[in-house]
Order: structure tokens, then sequence, then C-alpha cells
């Protein structure tokens, strides 16, 4: 069966503007284009906007989801498995997530008793889950599956009061750095107390930190978009200086 752009927006509950956009970038190219210049889509193409939908549902930026199925190595079925996979995942969350809400609904209501520790489950849950979605396949090759199994299980058992302290510590990081950067010194005081606290932030997250981890992880920031998108959203080189400066203090 054949779908005009109209037809298959409807059809997939996307704006027309977006598969014109997947067309500009070459991530959704019709089939071809009719004698009344309509753009046409096929079967082959329903299915590719199928996993770029599946993709984009799990986060995954546009340049990524191109270069993944565009792969020669590429294979549709496989993908499904893995999407099925992380959806799975993603519902697990969301079901520790409901209890979790269901819970505190009830203690509001003092009909029942809730530890603390059962507060924060869904919450380190995401945080696991995010880390891998995002990360996962670059860390696991990077550092192996051991040590981030360890590291999932660490943040997994953490304290409410551990908790609250990392996610304090994350968010000093880079009020920190963006400070350190009108410095314009990644080896003054400043940019050197943001680096070390973001090996304090590490150490909630890493079974045993080191400087050579550090320092390695601190170069993928500058080498794979991702890490970089998250710190120059503070301002543009963010990701450069922190990498400096973390170079700086795991050297001394």
């Amino acid at each position: 069966m054949e779908y005009t752009v109209q037809k298959l927006g409807q059809l997939a509950g996307i704006s027309t503007r977006t598969l014109r956009y997947y067309d500009e970038i070459g991530l959704l190219k019709p089939t071809r284009i009719n004698s009344s210049g309509y753009r046409i889509y096929g079967s082959a193409e329903v299915d590719r906007l199928q996993q770029i939908l599946f993709y984009r549902e799990l986060g995954v930026n546009l340049a990524s989801i191109k270069e993944i199925i565009t792969s020669s190595t590429f294979d549709g079925a496989t993908a499904l498995k893995e999407h099925r996979n992380k959806l799975l995942e993603k519902r697990e969350q969301l079901d520790m997530l409901i209890t979790n809400v269901d819970k505190s609904i009830q203690l509001t209501e003092r009909s029942i008793t809730m530890a603390d520790k059962e507060k924060f489950e869904g919450f380190k849950q995401k945080i696991v889950d995010n880390n891998e979605d995002k990360y996962g396949k670059e860390i696991r090759k990077k550092y192996g599956d051991n040590i981030v199994d360890k590291s999932n299980v660490k943040v997994k058992g953490m304290s409410q009061k551990q908790y609250d302290e990392v996610m304090n510590l994350e968010q000093q990081v880079l009020d920190n750095l963006k400070a350190a950067m009108e410095t314009g010194d990644p080896a003054g005081e400043l940019a050197q107390k943001t680096a070390d606290l973001h090996r304090q932030w590490l150490s909630f997250y890493w079974d045993q930190y080191s400087k050579e981890a550090h320092a390695g992880l601190a170069e993928m920031y500058v080498a794979d978009e991702r890490f970089t998108a998250y710190y120059d959203k503070i301002q543009p080189g963010a990701s450069v200086f922190l990498r400096d400066a973390i170079l700086i203090y795991t050297k001394s």
C-alpha cells in the first residue's frame, strides 16, 4: 500500500512537517514523487518510519538514528527485538514509579507505612536505565561489564541521604563549571574545585575511583557528542573546559 505524506502522517500520528524534515536530512526518503509532485511512501518506508519512531521514543537523536538505520549491518528484525527489550525495561521502571506513587498516596492517607528506601526505588532505577540507554554501550566497551554492573548495583542501593547528595552534587558541578568558565582558567581554584566535585559525584556511581578512569571519562566528554551536549548546555565549550580541568586535577 502507498501513502501520501499527509496520509502517512495521519497513520503514524506525526506532522507532515516532520516527514518533510526527515526527507530533507535523508532519514526517510519517499519511494517516489508522483506526477503531481506529491511524496509517495511504500511499505519499506512505513517500516523504516516505525523504526525511527521507536528510536525516538527511546531518546536517540536523529543523527544517531540515521547512522544506525543506514548502516550496512542494520537488521530490522534484530532492531525490533532490541526495541522490545528496551520498552520492557521502561515499562518496569514505570511500574516501579506507579507503585511508588500508589504507596505514597496511601501513605498520605495513613493507610500504610512506607520505608524511606521504597520512596526512591523508581527514581534510582531511572538513573540506571537512563545511563544505560544513553551511554551504556560506550561505557561497557571502555570499562567492561563487571565495572558497569557494580556501578548499577551501587546506585540502586543508595540511601535517601545518598540519593539527595548525589543530586545536589550534580547541580553543584554544573553551577561551579559555569562560574569557572568565566575565569577562563581550567587550572584555577574554581575550576579545580569543579573537578573535585565531579570526583565526589562519580564516587557515588563507581565501585572504586581512579584518576586514570576519571581522566578517561573526561576525554569521552569531548569525544562523544551526547556527553558534549549535556555539558555544553551550560554554554558552548563547557565540556572541553571540564575535560581540561579534570586532566589537570588527575595529574596533580
